[in-house]
């Protein structure tokens, strides 16, 4: 038995000269007839959140705010009330604790699953979600399935700032453990941990400047790009009812320094980077086919996933051949349009992850994209709010609901997903009309463990050969909160072209390599790798 799928256009079409229609042209209604299989995946319910509190009485935590959105996305796919379910999947989040967020939302909702799952993290996870709960759909594995995330971080820092307890949900002794949805790998090696080189704003930053010196621009023009580029994501948030800041910002506000922009992690000023200190959740439902037409959810309001991909690089930085360049976003991206028999050429609806600059132009390079054209629906992590691990759950809500409000049964979308230190991908292809050939779902991995790795030399207090002369290939310099340099992070390459950490707390090497060009120059490293200029 398949489900006979209409799917109603909006059309012109030419006439001859002759006609004596309007302007020459027909306006009408087209129907695409498809007949598909009840097991194929449908989104079908979205709903998105932002609590923008002016005072900690206005204060709600995640779990209270995921079970809003759960309600809006009941709403949203029109449904007076939230049907039984197979799982439900909650994104891991930060800013509380629950010893199983699934089971506390669900009590807080008065509905029970049949599984109750948590992810690792990864800003990668809610893209993967809907690869993982697509394929188990169309095996048959299970029917409906709500995934949802969210954070309470803004308030949270109010609490902590202003010394005030929170009265929100305590961990229970006796809940059941959350079921692990998906096995998770360090991000950081041994190594990095040791140089204390483990955090986002310490490395995107390092891509930052590799990208800079790949294609030789100089400083003023990078920073003169990339905060123009920042400003068009503000100018999208500033269009989207979701987003936590609405402000649009010109480049120069972007990219001047003060205050209340201080430089973070050189070249970053503060608005360059991830905005988490939001209060936001987002919630996705998604079920078979058949499922939706036995509850009378309209047919207007299913979206498709019609292929998605999983993969890697290189897990630990150290072992990246190049610091600009996501060799796994090149194959990852590209198989997920190939799976839904498309390019990216053809969409124009793309939402490429954007914690920070270097994240939008590793993906636009690696996937031939132009950083002139749209590259967020959101307006991305900084100006729509990047609540941690969840992100990417509203970049799916509002692709849902911008597909729905396209014209034309060929317009799709594309989602890049990203966890880690542009570590993890996962990537989605929808479309309000369904494929032809379901849902298809494959990994790179195979091709991307094969490329070529640098080897990270011994650790340098035990390698005698590390003393004496490197070349950076990356870095950065890690401001203070009064805006001053104050370490320096490097990225250098022997002659025999192995990699060596080398960092500085000195202010003179700090405040040294905060101006200039440092990429391809050689310095000095000491047997502990400590920088020296």
């Amino acid at each position: 038995m398949y489900i006979t799928f209409i799917h109603r256009l909006n059309y012109v079409s030419y006439t001859t000269a002759n006609t004596q229609n309007l302007n020459g042209k027909y306006h009408g209604v087209m129907c695409l007839v498809m007949s598909i299989d009840p097991r194929t995946p449908v989104l079908v319910g979205q709903g998105q959140i932002v609590n923008r509190t002016n005072t900690l009485a206005d204060a709600r935590e995640p779990a209270v705010l995921i079970a809003e959105a759960i309600r809006q996305a009941t709403s949203d796919a029109n449904l007076s009330a939230i049907p039984e379910i197979d799982a439900l999947h909650i994104v891991r989040l930060l800013s509380w604790k629950y010893t199983n967020p699934a089971h506390t939302v669900a009590s807080l909702l008065g509905i029970k699953a049949h599984t109750y799952g948590i992810t690792p993290h990864g800003g990668n996870m809610p893209q993967l979600l809907v690869n993982k709960l697509a394929r188990e759909i169309q095996n048959g594995e299970l029917e409906i399935a709500i995934l949802a995330g969210g954070e309470a971080s803004n308030s949270r820092a109010r609490a902590l700032k202003e010394n005030v307890s929170l009265d929100w949900s305590q961990s229970i002794a006796d809940t059941p453990s959350a079921q692990s949805i998906v096995d998770d790998a360090a991000m950081s090696s041994e190594q990095e941990i040791a140089r204390k080189i483990v955090l986002p704003v310490q490395i995107y930053p390092m891509f930052e400047s590799a990208l800079r010196a790949s294609v030789n621009r100089n400083i003023d023009e990078h920073e003169k790009l990339i905060s123009e580029l920042w400003s068009r994501f503000s100018n999208v948030a500033a269009k989207n009812e979701f987003a936590w800041s609405q402000t649009p910002l010109t480049a120069e506000q972007i990219r001047t320094v003060s205050a209340k922009n201080r430089m973070i992690g050189l070249p970053y000023r503060k608005v360059m980077n991830s905005n988490n200190q939001v209060d936001m959740a987002a919630a996705l439902i998604i079920c078979s086919a058949g499922k939706a037409t036995q509850l009378g959810i309209p047919k207007e309001k299913w979206i498709f996933p019609h292929s998605g991909t999983d993969c890697h690089e290189h897990y630990y930085i150290s072992n990246r051949f190049s610091f600009a360049d996501t060799p796994a976003v090149r194959l990852g991206g590209n198989m997920a349009c190939d799976l839904a028999s498309t390019s990216l050429k053809e969409i124009s609806l793309i939402d490429l992850y954007s914690c920070f600059p270097s994240a939008v132009q590793l993906g636009a390079k690696s996937l031939n994209l132009s950083l002139d054209q749209q590259l967020t629906i959101t307006g991305g992590l900084s100006f729509s709010g990047g609540p941690w691990n969840n992100y990417v759950m509203h970049a799916i809500a509002t692709m849902m609901t911008q597909l729905r409000n396209t014209t034309g049964s060929s317009e799709k979308g594309f989602i890049w997903a990203n966890g880690g230190y542009a570590t993890k991908h996962s990537f989605g292809v929808y479309s309000s009309a369904p494929s032809k050939n379901g849902f298809r779902h494959d990994s790179p991995q195979q091709t991307i463990d094969a490329l070529d790795k640098r080897e990270l030399a011994s650790p340098p207090e035990a390698a005698s050969d590390l003393v004496g002369k490197v070349k950076i290939e990356a870095f950065t310099v890690m401001h203070n909160r009064d805006g001053q340099p104050e370490t320096a992070i490097a990225a250098t390459l022997l002659k025999d072209s192995r990699r060596a950490w080398a960092t500085s707390s000195d202010p003179q090497v700090a405040t040294a390599l905060s101006s200039g060009e440092w990429i391809n120059r050689e310095v000095s490293l000491d047997s502990a790798g400590t920088l020296q200029i």
